[in-house]
């Protein structure tokens, strides 16, 4: 932690209790809300994601998996 903030211990506990009592959903929600385009819907009403790869085997030889992502 930086030495301008509180310990680590005090800054978690914090971070549980907003955890806890809904603060960090009601402040991600607000956030989401806020970054959406006008014309669009204040919920998504969808999601999306796209990995076109994945590398898999650390050790011996790396296996490069790929997936197209059909349109």
């Amino acid at each position: 932690m930086p030495h301008d903030l509180p310990p680590w211990r005090t800054v978690y506990k914090q971070f549980e209790a907003w955890r806890e009592d809904g603060t960090w959903d009601r402040l991600m929600d607000g956030l989401r809300r806020a970054g959406r385009q006008p014309q669009r819907a204040a919920e998504p009403t969808a999601g999306a994601i796209d990995t076109p790869s994945v590398r898999t085997g650390a050790k011996r030889g790396a296996v490069m998996a790929t997936t197209r992502a059909s349109k």
